[in-house]
């Protein structure tokens, strides 16, 4: 995994290290997906938990059309197992202040991407931080389609996360 669509923006530290996520779904095909803030990792990890209320990718499509909050939504820091993240997933892990992990809820989300975790982390560095996603599309027994649906969900995926962990990294340097 070294190239579209697989990764994008990570470093190679970041395609070594270990996340909740491949705990998760350890043998699952996995996306990851980073991006430079200059902001201090404490704001990005703030607008990371805004998740809970809205994707903020690409609204008209994954919003329902519904703009994704422009300010941080007091509160939503405050997570908990079980919370649901960006409608279609649901918190299972989450280190205040470093990283939190979600799952695919059952229903028609879970039936058309099959099983999929996501770990978020949030790193500091100097003069801002890295905000890394990473992804575990699990197998489904669905033969030769599961390995088309894998390809297509990951060069959909890179599409949506680049678009959403830029707004993210955006609107955490312009504060909230």
């Amino acid at each position: 995994m070294t190239g579209l669509p697989d990764s994008w923006g990570a470093t190679p530290a970041e395609l070594q290290a270990g996340y909740r996520c491949d705990e998760l779904a350890p043998d699952g095909h996995r996306l990851v997906r980073a991006v430079t803030s200059a902001a201090a990792a404490p704001e990005v990890y703030r607008w990371l938990c805004q998740l809970r209320v809205a994707p903020y990718s690409y609204d008209w499509l994954d919003n329902f059309g519904r703009t994704s909050p422009r300010r941080l939504v007091p509160g939503l820091e405050e997570l908990a197992a079980g919370q649901r993240v960006m409608t279609i997933f649901e918190l299972v892990h989450h280190t205040p202040g470093r990283d939190l992990t979600v799952t695919i809820r059952p229903g028609v989300a879970e039936q058309v991407f099959g099983p999929v975790a996501v770990t978020y982390r949030v790193i500091a560095t100097p003069g801002g931080s890295r905000l890394v996603a990473v992804l575990r599309i699990g197998h489904r027994q669905d033969g030769r389609m599961s390995s088309v649906r894998r390809r297509l969900l990951a060069w959909g995926d890179l599409l949506m996360m680049r678009k959403q962990l830029l707004t993210l990294a955006r609107l955490a340097e312009a504060g909230g």
